[in-house]
């Protein structure tokens, strides 16, 4: 029987691959987290685990070989805060703690699947896997940058001196169930959900940085398609490197809001037709976040389709609609 590993499972991405192993008949999983914020057992409560270990005990049992043989470790526990300004806290969770987990992979012949960030891209105009586009502009997207790099450092650029598979996923804007605990973090659909259902409207920034109202725009990635890709390389071992985890679309914000109040509504709208009606509304963009704002962002796909990995990727429409329709039902 296959045994997993998966970190921060009880988290947004952490949980959904729990729930895409279970899909697939795969339950011999020990789940890895923090529970102190109690309601994220919620994220498991559906789902099938073999056991539960507190993060502060399992990554020295891990080492010490106490789990026994384990197939794959899918590493996403981290601090995901991008805002979190205690960069020795951010270091030891991000980095320290990662360094140490690759090398009981290492030695215990298991294969290391990690979550690493869009946020190293930065102030970047580029979104290639590559030093001269790496550019993070706080401690996390650094943090996530330092633990790329070590791993280049060790395994070559491509990952391709390993003893066993090491692949780590650049995530974009995910967004999708099981999110509900990340508060300010959580993705800009889920916001917005919260928002209509309260105010009957959702509000975005106006005009700024040479975009019009709405109009910047991000990489929108639905967590299914995350989850999928992360098993696409479980399925195929022989597989190592550094990939973005994005659509390769960068869409408006206005498609997440017209998406998010078109489900809401049952009526399809544009931005056009939702402003008119009084369901969208733009505010003045935030002078602290001027000079600090990403305006675009796009994956660029080139590693992961020269892979092999040919995955379709939903759009904002679909993705979006399929996330409101789990929200109403919660």
């Amino acid at each position: 029987m296959t045994r997993v590993v998966v970190t921060g499972a009880a988290g947004f991405i952490g949980s959904n691959i729990v729930r895409g192993l279970n899909a697939r008949g795969i339950d011999d999983i020990i789940a890895v987290d923090d529970l102190t914020q109690g309601d994220k057992f919620r994220n498991l409560a559906d789902l099938r685990i073999a056991d539960y270990v507190d993060a502060d005990l399992f990554y020295d049992a891990f080492a010490d070989g106490h789990f026994g043989q384990i197939e794959a470790v899918f590493h996403e526990g981290a601090c995901s805060d991008t805002m979190e300004t205690d960069g020795k806290y951010m270091m030891d969770n991000n980095y320290t703690l990662s360094c140490g987990l690759f090398r009981a992979c290492q030695e215990r012949g298991s294969r290391l699947l990690y979550a690493s960030s869009a946020a190293t891209y930065g102030g970047s105009a580029g979104f290639t896997e590559s030093p001269e586009f790496e550019k993070p502009l706080n401690v996390y997207g650094w943090s996530k940058l330092l633990f790329d790099q070590r791993m280049r450092r060790e395994l070559g650029p491509t990952f391709a001196a390993a003893a066993n598979q090491v692949v780590g996923f650049r995530y974009f804007n995910v967004y999708g169930p099981r999110e509900q605990h990340k508060g300010r973090m959580a993705s800009v659909a889920f916001h917005q959900y919260h928002q209509f259902r309260e105010q009957g409207k959702v509000k975005l920034f106006g005009e700024y940085g040479g975009y019009g109202p709405g109009r910047q725009e991000r990489d929108f990635v639905f967590v299914d398609d995350v989850v999928a890709v992360n098993l696409w390389f479980f399925d195929h071992p022989d597989r190592c490197g550094l990939f973005n985890l994005g659509t390769g679309l960068a869409q408006p914000f206005n498609d997440v809001a017209t998406a998010v109040i078109s489900a809401l509504t049952g009526t399809v709208h544009t931005a056009d037709s939702a402003a008119g009606a009084g369901l969208l509304e733009y505010i003045p963009f935030p002078d602290a976040l001027r000079g600090k704002y990403q305006c675009h962002t796009q994956a660029d796909l080139t590693a992961l389709r020269a892979a092999g990995c040919d995955h379709v990727f939903a759009d904002v429409r679909k993705g979006v609609t399929r996330y409101m329709e789990w929200l109403k039902q919660d």
